[in-house]
């Protein structure tokens, strides 16, 4: 059977590529290894899936780092508010929840999921357990996909096969080496919203603390007047460095070689809401109200018990002493590790703990407007392996799903052109 699309890979682009195309009543199959289709959908968000994001285009563009300006037509065609209304049609009810953060109402990612796989059996489209190995090519234009001693002919096809994270449900950059076959420009892949590992050690004994509403900020060591990224948030501490969404997050701005060369500095406000006069106000107000305790006492008033614990011991600090007998000195310099913890970042976690991968498939290479390739005729490429990639708060798969539907949209529009002709 010949299709008028094949779709290499089942996960949020490929799924929702297919499914927009089996409802415009086009034949589609999905070339997917895995026994369960959306794997990596199923565990985003620790099972709950953030969706997308309840904002503007223009908002998401300015939350994607990488080539953002070439997401304007596809999100344009397939917006946050497109994208919400598809998954509520069919059967996911949603919620919007801090920072715009959209959610199915069940809490479930297997919600999202299912709904894509519903449509897409109740419309008929195939799904073939392989894995795509390569794109059949005849006089310029794409014919189908090889798929180990077997052959997918269509009309179009997608490659949507993800990126390098979490290469245990498939993503195994695979898609990159059937791109760069094809003649196609690959940037080095890297892992992005990915925790950090920094040089010191005392994070060990911070080990799975969480911190909520403080600030971090990322300097560039030889300019470190102004910060690459602050952002006030929640911040989780592990035996090698950091995590959590502001820990994830700060690793999109940070370049592995200069890491590697500690050409960075992490740094921490735990009291963002209190500048260093309003602290020191505290300080000596608790101090004065609780004559006759010890350091150790004033700090658990300010920090967790593990945090009070490294802070004490940077600082020198006798935890036993009487806080009424601190120094101004003293009282100044944790009032200046309060609001100034600074950490050396080193490295990025590996691949398997990324969220996304920055890099792939050069934008260059790609028509911004059908997702099509500029090499290869009925090509198409969407998600995570189109060298684009944003923050975290839904934005990553704001991209799979306008990108699919982009590539879905100009199939569809080139089959009616056809039945003209």
């Amino acid at each position: 059977m010949r299709y008028d699309a094949v779709i290499a890979g089942g996960g949020a682009s490929g799924l929702f590529c297919a499914a927009v195309l089996s409802e415009a009543g086009l034949s589609a199959a999905v070339v997917e290894p895995n026994r369960f289709l959306g794997r990596k959908l199923r565990i985003t968000g620790k099972g709950r899936c953030n969706l997308t994001n309840n904002c503007t285009p223009a908002e998401v563009m300015k939350n994607v780092l990488r080539n953002p300006k070439f997401l304007y037509s596809a999100l344009s065609k397939c917006p946050p508010e497109r994208i919400m209304e598809w998954f509520e049609g069919h059967g996911v009810p949603l919620k919007t929840e801090r920072g715009r953060r959209v959610f199915p109402m069940s809490d479930r990612a297997d919600d999202v999921a299912d709904a894509m796989a519903r449509v897409c059996e109740k419309n008929g489209v195939e799904i073939i357990r392989a894995k795509a190995d390569g794109v059949i090519v005849s006089d310029g234009t794409a014919r189908g996909l090889v798929c180990g001693n077997k052959t997918v002919e269509a009309d179009s096809v997608v490659l949507a096969c993800g990126g390098m994270s979490y290469p245990r449900t498939g993503s195994d950059g695979s898609g990159y080496c059937i791109a760069e076959r094809l003649g196609h420009s690959i940037v080095p892949p890297r892992q992005s919203l990915v925790p950090v590992t920094v040089e010191e050690d005392f994070c060990r004994k911070m080990s799975g603390l969480t911190l909520k509403n403080v600030t971090l900020s990322l300097y560039d060591a030889s300019k470190p007047s102004k910060p690459i990224y602050r952002e006030f948030g929640e911040l989780t501490f592990f035996d090698f460095g950091i995590g959590g969404p502001l820990g994830i997050s700060s690793s999109c701005f940070m370049d592995a070689e200069k890491l590697a060369c500690k050409g960075y500095k992490l740094v921490i406000d735990f009291k963002p809401a209190l500048d260093c006069e309003q602290l020191d106000a505290r300080l000596l107000r608790d101090i004065k109200s609780s004559a006759g305790e010890t350091v150790e006492k004033l700090l658990l008033g300010l920090l967790p018990k593990d945090a009070a614990g490294v802070v004490a011991e940077r600082l020198n600090l006798d935890i036993s002493s009487f806080s009424g007998n601190m120094t101004r000195e003293q009282r100044f310099d944790i009032i200046n590790m309060l609001k100034g913890f600074e950490l050396t970042p080193t490295g990025f976690r590996p691949f398997d703990e990324a969220i996304v991968t920055s890099g792939g498939v050069s934008v260059k290479e790609i028509f911004p407007s059908s997702m099509e390739s500029r090499l290869v005729k009925n090509l198409y490429f969407t998600g995570e392996i189109i060298d684009v990639d944003g923050f975290t708060g839904g934005y990553n798969l704001t991209i799979a799903f306008s990108t699919a539907f982009c590539a879905a949209d100009d199939i569809i529009k080139k089959k009616e052109v056809e039945k003209w002709d």
